[in-house]
């Protein structure tokens, strides 16, 4: 998917569902607390704050958005960069977390296509409520959702808008950091793609939060972020917006990209600057030594000194913004009308720098001339800061010289990055050195036994005792074992190792390598290499497990049965109390298909066939007509289990011995998780009896408050509806000719103005009562009320002699809220009911004569 099309999708899915498209702001914002527009909620700020009333109750948008936060970092990283545009949906207090969560999840796997089985998510320490939705709703384990503190409370600045995040993360894999989740791997493995903020406060220049008028969505997705899992690509600047640009400035340097990792480096940020450079200067920002220019020009110089060590001599940065202009132009068409422009206004620049450069010769001479045989660490930094200077150049001009560099002492002025590559390189290592120590033990003491398909206890010896996660916890190996580990979707074993000195509690099972099998273990006294030991899992446990396993290779076969031989499965997850079966259909199951399904599941469970399991070769499994795994792995013995008359499958897990073991399997649910995939959620056995006789209790209930038969349900509530609907529209008529009865009654006779209080009415409907009044006559119409008792409304009509939206701002502060409108109408709330008698009051003396 290009990123034409990303656009397109994105903006798409949300007009689909009642948003208005709104074309990009400028980078420049009117707000003044920040330079430029660095998010794409920035335009929709008076809205949030309730300054302006939302013309629409939903929007959706790319802004482009520019940020200098990690420019220091900016080209050492696959996902980082200046200029990027911010895909976002809105609510200005139409939806709030309970659609927003859903569409975003329904946006990333099935729009985009996206994988939701390598997605994470964080939320908020004290967001129970989004939790909650993500796992109950969404249906993410919640396991791959972390709480994380200040990270997820989101504020566009110093002030502003703030409030609880929720971030969506993308798991790159094992190759690119240590797992753990965004909240404890590694920055580069999880990529944070979506964030979802819900719009609660605003800070104000004091510190303090203040409720904002309304709960709101601010929501942000980085193209650039998802365009490379979208293009199948490990980087941002190997995406269709970037590469053209990197490809121009190989050219321009005669540098092949991929050619060391210090040049890549450079190609990268001479991409990344010059579209940055390009789109600011199509905003109308020249460099100056203040303000957004001073910004500019930092940008400039980077790019140029990165073309200086490279060994260009002659500008390049016009060129690099020429290739910019023609890959951002179809998106932002007035970019090629100024092409010519902004590529001058970059040329002036580079030239000046280049000079610059020679200027920063001159200083590094002097130092050399006066300190003795050592450039001092803040002059090498003040060439750095102020002139652009880089410290490698430095570094190489004091050695022709003879001389040295306190890069010590430079390297204290760079310390909070520093900081971070060096924690970043002290998180590779450990990875890399538990991986070792792993493999260390399993040429030493040979692969773990597994008894499990036999046996639910297992006489051992304890072969390793690692240390695990605190003091009290442990990775125990032992010489065989009947713990089955994770794999193929099979959850992990848990129960007790016991031996003569101690007791371990077994909470989860792992094959950390091939043929090493650890027990993640909370121990209680001590556990000893070398001591004899009783393994023993959780059996009913275990049977839960077995149920649902069995099970879902029943699904699975029903699947291909009911909707043909291209359903192919693509993950599950086998949990003691529940299953989850992804596989592969390019839509909804119809509801007679889903029937079907379990239907056929349930004919197989109740025909009791044996399960058999076959030990054998690969090419007699597929003459067996045996079904392998999206992604396990196989050697040339494999295990071929049959369960019943239509499945046979290659699995490694634990079994049922015959079919109607199972119990009954039910179908919790079956939705979506990305482009031709789709997921069904089932329990069996216990856990299905359970879910019927809870649906079987509320159909009786819903039948006992009908006062009919479970049978007459549907139909009653047919009825009910139809009475509902026809007592609604009643209802609307007689509001209405309410409203124009009391409308005439407050016009009265000749009536030039209008003030009055009116309660219990809904902002709307107090803005439609003031300009039914204002239609029969009087110039200016002032109505407040409290529809609730605990806020406060105020709306004004006028014939345009008295500007309404001034007017309603300026009442409303006597509440405590704010609003506005046109000059003919407007209406805004408030916090403070107690003012409402104050804001009529005030109106009457301002109208008075």
């Amino acid at each position: 998917m290009l990123a034409q099309d990303l656009r397109s999708a994105f903006t798409g899915y949300f007009a689909e569902r009642g948003h208005r498209v709104v074309p990009s702001a400028s980078l420049l914002p009117a707000d003044p607390t920040v330079l430029f527009t660095i998010a794409g909620m920035v335009p929709f700020k008076p809205y949030f704050l309730g300054d302006e009333p939302a013309p629409w109750p939903r929007a959706t948008s790319v802004q482009k958005c520019f940020r200098t936060v990690d420019i220091e970092i900016i080209g050492t990283t696959e996902r980082h960069c200046t200029f990027f545009e911010m895909l976002g949906n809105f609510s200005f207090g139409d939806y709030f977390k309970e659609k927003a969560i859903p569409y975003a999840w329904e946006l990333m796997t099935e729009v985009l296509g996206i994988d939701g089985d390598r997605m994470w998510v964080t939320v908020h320490d004290g967001d129970d409520e989004a939790e909650a939705i993500w796992r109950d709703a969404v249906g993410i384990p919640a396991d791959r959702v972390q709480r994380m503190g200040e990270p997820n409370f989101w504020r566009m600045g110093d002030t502003g808008p703030c409030g609880p995040c929720s971030e969506l993360y993308y798991d790159r894999g094992p190759d690119h950091g240590q797992s753990g989740g965004p909240a404890h791997g590694g920055e580069e493995r999880y990529v944070e793609l979506y964030n979802l903020v819900f719009m609660q406060f605003d800070r104000r220049p004091d510190g303090h939060l203040e409720d904002l008028p309304r709960k709101s969505i601010d929501t942000g997705a980085g193209l650039e972020r998802i365009l490379p899992i979208l293009q199948g690509v490990g980087s941002l600047f190997d995406t269709d917006v970037f590469r053209p640009v990197l490809a121009a400035a190989e050219s321009l340097t005669g540098v092949r990209y991929g050619a060391s990792h210090g040049t890549d480096v450079s190609l990268r940020i001479l991409a990344d600057h010059a579209r940055a450079m390009a789109m600011v200067v199509g905003d109308g920002v020249v460099p100056s030594n203040e303000g957004r220019g001073y910004v500019l020009r930092r940008v400039i110089r980077r790019a140029v000194r990165r073309a200086f060590q490279l060994g260009v001599v002659q500008p390049v940065m016009p060129r690099l913004v020429q290739e910019a202009v023609a890959v951002l132009g179809p998106s932002y068409p007035a970019l090629v009308s100024q092409a010519e422009a902004i590529a001058a206004t970059v040329e002036r620049e580079e030239e000046s720098f280049r000079r610059t450069l020679e200027s920063g010769s001159a200083i590094l001479g002097e130092a050399l001339a006066s300190g003795g045989g050592r450039v001092r660490g803040d002059v090498a930094f003040r060439l750095h800061d102020t002139h652009g200077f880089p410290i490698e150049l430095t570094v190489e001009m004091a050695a022709e010289a003879g001389a040295e560099v306190d890069v010590e002492g430079f390297e204290a002025e760079m310390a909070e990055q520093r900081s971070r590559a060096r924690a970043d390189a002290r998180a590779r290592r450990a990875v890399a050195g538990e991986e070792a120590a792993y493999r260390e033990l399993l040429d030493q003491a040979g692969p773990s036994a597994f008894t499990g398909y036999e046996h639910y206890q297992e006489q051992a010896v304890v072969v390793a005792v690692l240390p695990g996660a605190d003091e009290h916890s442990a990775e125990i190996v032992l010489d065989r074992t009947p713990f089955y580990a994770e794999g193929g979707g099979q959850v992990g074993d848990t129960g007790v190792i016991t031996t003569e000195t101690g007791k371990a509690r077994v909470i989860d099972t792992q094959a950390v390598l091939p043929g090493l099998v650890v027990h993640k273990a909370e121990v209680e006294g001590e556990l000893f290499p070398g001591q004899d030991a009783l393994a023993v899992i959780d059996a009913p446990r275990r049977e839960g497990v077995r149920r649902n396993h069995t099970g879902t290779h029943l699904l699975h076969s029903a699947l291909r049965q009911v909707l043909g031989d291209h359903v192919h499965q693509q993950g599950s997850l086998v949990a003691p109390d529940r299953l989850h079966f992804d596989f592969s259909h390019p839509s909804a199951l119809a509801p007679e298909e889903l029937r079907e399904v379990v239907a056929v599941s349930n004919g197989d469970v109740l025909s009791d066939a044996p399960v058999e399991v076959i030990e054998t070769s690969m090419d007699e499994a597929r003459a067996l007509g045996a079904l392998a795994f999206f992604k396990d792995k196989y050697g040339e013995r494999v295990r071929v289990v049959r369960a019943g008359a239509h499945s046979t499958e290659l699995c490694g897990g634990t079994h049922v011995g015959s079919l109607g073991m199972i119990g009954p399997i039910t179908v919790v649910s079956e939705a979506s998780i990305g482009a031709n995939t789709r997921r069904i959620e089932a329990v069996t056995g216990a856990g299905a009896l359970s879910l019927l006789e809870d649906r079987q209790r509320t159909v009786d209930e819903a039948a006992r408050l009908l006062r009919v038969g479970p049978d007459g349900v549907l139909e009653a509530l047919q009825r009910l509806l139809d009475r509902q609907r026809q007592a609604d529209k009643e209802l609307q008529r007689l509001q209405g000719a309410r409203l124009q009865d009391e409308a005439a009654a407050l016009a009265g006779e000749g009536a030039k103005v209008v003030v009055a209080r009116r309660d219990g009415l809904t902002p709307d409907q107090l803005r439609d009562l003031a300009q039914a009044v204002r239609r029969r006559g009087p110039a200016v119409v002032v109505m407040a009320g409290s529809p609730d008792g605990a806020k406060a409304s105020v709306a004004v009509a006028t014939d345009g002699t008295v500007h309404a939206g001034d007017t309603v701002r300026e009442l409303a502060a006597l509440v405590g809220g704010g609003g506005g409108g046109s000059p003919e109408l407007a209406v805004a709330g408030g916090r403070d009911p107690a003012g409402i008698d104050a804001v009529l009051a005030e109106a009457r003396r301002r109208l008075a004569g």
